[in-house]
């Protein structure tokens, strides 16, 4: 979590009580140290939040402060809900409890006029059959670790590989992972209906995602500014 987010996950927390809370109960909700927190009360002080206490006595959000509403447009906004929604409708079961309460809390801090139209936002995203648990996946790619994946490829031919998973993509009628295949020594796609074992393994892949997704981007001709995962059945060597 990045220090600006941990602020404004401070500042909720201490919304939610009407009575001084302390800063050992304060530290461990937002999973940093003692020593850490009172910095951070210090800082959210000095950018004008009106937090009262100090430490042994506990801490205070003065009634009436309200965290600053969202800046965004009218599209921004809706393309904000469909994105959301789409995450909530498309997603597997984590990932949509996680996109619905985005949602609540986004349209809880937008202007009045921007969260009825969040609210009443004619782009809508349907439903999928395809609700597997992704979260092993997920979690490989985000502490980027090697798995051990069994295989059957369009022919039919099964093998075992080692792979450095890099990037999930949501594609509408299958999900593809793309990974570096240690066994082609070169970047794969891998339909995830394809699939039939994976084993996420301690060992962490040597080189860094970040570096492997310019790379694998650079191969598929998909400029940073584009986003991750723009590429499509037949550019994945999929169809």
């Amino acid at each position: 979590m990045s220090r600006s987010a941990r602020l404004l996950h401070l500042l909720q927390i201490l919304r939610g009580h009407r009575q001084p809370v302390s800063g050992r109960t304060l530290a461990d909700e937002t999973g940093v140290s003692l020593r850490t927190l009172y910095r951070d009360i210090q800082a959210l002080c000095a950018q004008g939040a009106p937090i009262e206490g100090e430490a042994g006595l506990g801490f205070i959000l003065r009634p009436g402060f309200l965290l600053p509403p969202l800046m965004l447009d009218d599209s921004e906004a809706e393309a904000l809900t469909l994105g959301l929604r789409w995450v909530a409708a498309q997603g597997d079961p984590a990932l949509a409890r996680a996109a619905r309460a985005a949602l609540a809390k986004i349209s809880a801090v937008l202007p009045e006029r921007l969260a009825d139209l969040t609210d009443d936002s004619g782009l809508l995203a349907p439903p999928t059959h395809h609700r597997d648990d992704l979260s092993e996946f997920r979690r490989a790619i985000k502490e980027e670790r090697v798995a051990l994946i069994a295989y059957v490829d369009a022919e039919g031919v099964a093998s075992e590989r080692r792979i450095w998973p890099i990037a999930l993509a949501f594609f509408d009628h299958r999900r593809v992972l793309a990974a570096w295949c240690e066994m082609r020594g070169d970047f794969r796609h891998f339909r995830l209906d394809r699939l039939r074992g994976w084993r996420t393994l301690e060992d962490h892949y040597p080189r860094r995602r970040r570096v492997l997704m310019r790379e694998w981007r650079a191969r598929e001709g998909i400029s940073p500014a584009m986003g991750p995962m723009l590429l499509t059945e037949t550019d994945a060597g999929l169809r």
